[in-house]
């Protein structure tokens, strides 16, 4: 529980209380408007509630993203045993074990070449030679470019 007190999550536990109650007194504002003859105001009376509920919504899911995260602050804490929150017939399963989502998701590389034999444009080529050098010295600024 020491991980909801951070400096950044006790900055979104203070804000999400002033937003609640700012959006709330605005609503009840409206209300006393729209009472007094702004039919506006029984929009905006509805409104700020929901935007109220919006921000409860958001800090809910962060302190519940917090909670998730391991100790060191990396990746989500894993279950000892994946297969326990696996639905145990799902239609399509064999054996009644689905592999529908996989459990990591990485992202596809591809590899693009050049299909044609015709020589590149210079200023491209200049370009992709920057480039490179720019990726195989990740420290260096532009400026620092030799060519």
């Amino acid at each position: 529980m020491k991980r909801l007190w951070t400096p950044a999550l006790l900055f979104r536990h203070v804000a999400m209380v002033v937003l609640v109650v700012g959006f709330l007194a605005l609503g009840w504002w409206q209300i006393s408007r729209a009472v007094s003859g702004n039919a506006m105001s029984w929009a905006y009376a509805f409104e700020w509630p929901i935007f109220a509920g919006f921000v409860v919504f958001v800090w809910w899911r962060e302190v519940r993203h917090e909670l998730r995260r391991s100790p060191d602050g990396n990746a989500p804490e894993s279950d000892p045993d994946p297969a326990a929150e696996r639905p145990t017939a799902l239609p399509g399963a064999v054996d009644g074990v689905s592999d529908a989502r996989p459990a990591i998701r990485r992202p596809v590389r591809v590899s693009r070449t050049s299909t044609s034999g015709a020589a590149e444009d210079g200023d491209l080529a200049a370009y992709n030679h920057y480039l490179s050098w720019l990726n195989a010295n990740p420290g260096a600024r532009p400026g620092d470019y030799p060519g």
